[in-house]
């Protein structure tokens, strides 16, 4: 399912490792890619702000009741990473948890919403805090409603 329901290609991560993770978590319906390094992933559709090409990736994940939450830190880099700009742009997203495909909408979460979500993205991916270091811009935590 893609955000607005239709069946049209995909583009993938132009990264390399990243791309291989979103070929096996797909092709396998969820069952390899949904857990590794210790942590859970889920894969986020977008579509291109300025293409229109719905585009995949993988990112970590945490659920906080039935939402899901997602960290846009790109590792530490000065810019955001294109999906954030993409759901800013257009916030129906399609997300897939393990075998589970589902529509969301996305926003970054913001105040003490944001403090409390991204403390709980810490623990499950400490190297957040290392990443938040290397770069002037606040990193953001985004919530997935389904």
């Amino acid at each position: 399912m893609q955000p607005d329901g239709t069946a049209e290609p995909v583009t993938d991560s132009p990264t390399g490792w990243v791309a291989r993770h979103i070929q096996e978590y797909a092709s396998s319906g969820g069952r390899r890619g949904h857990h590794r390094w210790g942590v859970t992933h889920l894969l986020l559709t977008t579509r291109g702000r300025r293409s229109g090409t719905l585009r995949r990736t993988a990112l970590i994940y945490r659920q906080d009741g039935e939402r899901y939450v997602v960290v846009a830190s790109n590792g530490g880099s000065p810019r955001h990473p294109a999906w954030y700009l993409n759901l800013r742009s257009d916030p129906r997203v399609a997300v897939q948890v393990g075998g589970e495909t589902f529509a969301a909408s996305a926003r970054p979460a913001e105040g003490e919403e944001r403090e409390r979500l991204w403390e709980l993205m810490a623990e499950v991916w400490p190297d957040y805090r290392r990443y938040q270091q290397r770069t002037g811009r606040e990193i953001p935590v985004v919530v997935l409603e389904p």
